[in-house]
């Protein structure tokens, strides 16, 4: 799973590290830099899938464009950018992952890459303690800037195996198929399985209310919710229907009684779901499809679906995750994404601007929320835990995290914190 997420000269961040947990909270007004940081996720998830670096931002037929495209990748004036990841593999082993990509003339070329294998060593108590070692699996050398090829080293035990590969893809999606040694064999497969498990959730509303043919996976605008949900085998379908139940009762003044989704037409090939509600304890149960829905609910059981149904140790991002709720369910919001996620297993990473949410977190949460903010003195984007805010035992004593948020508080402590270093190293 990825623990770490490095971005480099990559939009609006020159250098930034992103802690990924089981449940991660990213917050920051707008333009801070959130949406950039997704996006890094999102275009790491494209090239580990095999598309070309160009396309993974500027679109194709398939892909939609990153924002800003190519044009906006590298942080200006810079034309190059690096991406990388941190995946833990067990208890004694993480891998290290840097992408390198340079902009030229409206393309994206592969400009360095390389994986790395940490070693740890175990304390009594099973806890991690120092490095025991690592190896770097592969490496590129240098190419000139016309070059459409770049030499991948890969790791011998000695200066390293060189294969011509092109500057196209990633070496990491090149190398998969291919005959490597175990120790780099084992590597690309825990990385590239991570990144591929990213998965980018934008429920829309507008886009669920229609029938949706059988899939097995979800799109990421959950279009396909119906169908995602009655393609499941039986029993699979009655648990996580179950589940959808037991959450979206609690979320409108009337009672849900089941939610669940069947297949419709001559070849039930398509489906729609439906909930069934109920008002008082006389007549009939109406049903109700996805058509007469609220936007909330949609998006509510769009986010449940997703963390029912993605693979144990994936991530799931969520941007504005309570976007339609109303603010007295952030604490129902708040749960679903902590139990449901480490049942099963699925890591979380959510942005909001809810205080009513940031609030439902208490201080207990205080330790995986990260801020984003913009640097006065430079403007880059800068993401800081907020737990190693030097001020934060005295803005807690101020209010909540919600409030702190909405009135300001925390990014003005961050602002006059970076102003006085950036003061300190002039002087």
């Amino acid at each position: 799973m990825i623990t770490e997420l490095l971005l480099e000269n990559w939009k609006s961040y020159e250098k930034a590290t992103l802690h990924i947990d089981p449940l991660s909270v990213l917050i920051g007004t707008n333009a801070s830099g959130k949406s950039n940081a997704l996006d890094a996720l999102l275009m790491l998830n494209r090239v580990a899938s095999g598309v070309m670096l160009t396309s993974a931002l500027k679109g194709d037929g398939v892909q939609i464009p990153l924002r800003g495209g190519v044009e906006w990748a590298a942080r200006r004036p810079g034309s190059t950018f690096a991406l990388g990841v941190t995946c833990r593999a067990d208890d004694l082993t993480d891998y290290q992952y840097r992408l390198e990509g340079s902009i030229r003339e409206n393309r994206c070329d592969l400009y360095a890459e390389q994986l790395t294998r940490i070693k740890y060593r175990l304390g009594k108590d099973g806890s991690r303690k120092s490095q025991a070692g690592s190896i770097r699996l592969f490496r590129t050398d240098s190419c000139t800037e016309d070059s459409p090829t770049i030499v991948a080293r890969l790791y011998n035990e000695k200066q390293g195996s060189p294969r011509q590969l092109s500057r196209a893809h990633s070496v990491l999606f090149q190398l998969v198929g291919q005959k490597l040694r175990q120790e780099i064999q084992d590597g690309v497969s825990t990385v590239i399985s991570a990144l591929r498990d990213i998965f980018i959730l934008d429920p829309i509303p507008s886009h669920m209310r229609d029938y949706s043919p059988l899939a097995e996976r979800l799109e990421s605008d959950a279009r396909n919710i119906a169908g995602v949900l009655a393609a499941l085998p039986n029993e699979k379908q009655q648990e996580i229907e179950a589940v959808l139940t037991r959450y979206a009762r609690q979320l409108p003044e009337r009672d849900i009684r089941r939610v669940y989704a069947e297949t419709v037409g001559k070849f039930n090939s398509d489906a729609m779901l439906y909930c069934e509600e109920h008002w008082l304890d006389e007549g009939e149960t109406p049903t109700v499809d996805a058509r007469g829905m609220s936007d909330g609910t949609l998006r509510f059981l769009a986010i449940l679906t997703a963390l029912l149904t993605r693979p144990k140790s994936s991530l799931l991002v969520i941007e504005e995750v309570d976007n339609g709720l109303h603010p007295s369910r952030a604490r129902l919001l708040l749960e679903m994404l902590k139990t449901v996620g480490a049942q099963r297993g699925v890591d979380v990473l959510v942005t909001t601007h809810n205080p009513a949410l940031l609030d439902a977190m208490g201080t207990e949460m205080v330790p995986f929320i990260t801020v984003a903010n913009r640097d006065p003195a430079t403007g880059h984007s800068v993401l800081t835990l907020l737990e190693e805010l030097d001020q934060l035992p005295k803005l807690l004593a101020q209010g909540p995290i919600g409030r702190l948020s909405s009135q300001g508080l925390i990014e003005q402590s961050l602002a006059s914190a970076q102003a006085a270093t950036a003061e300190g190293v002039a002087q």
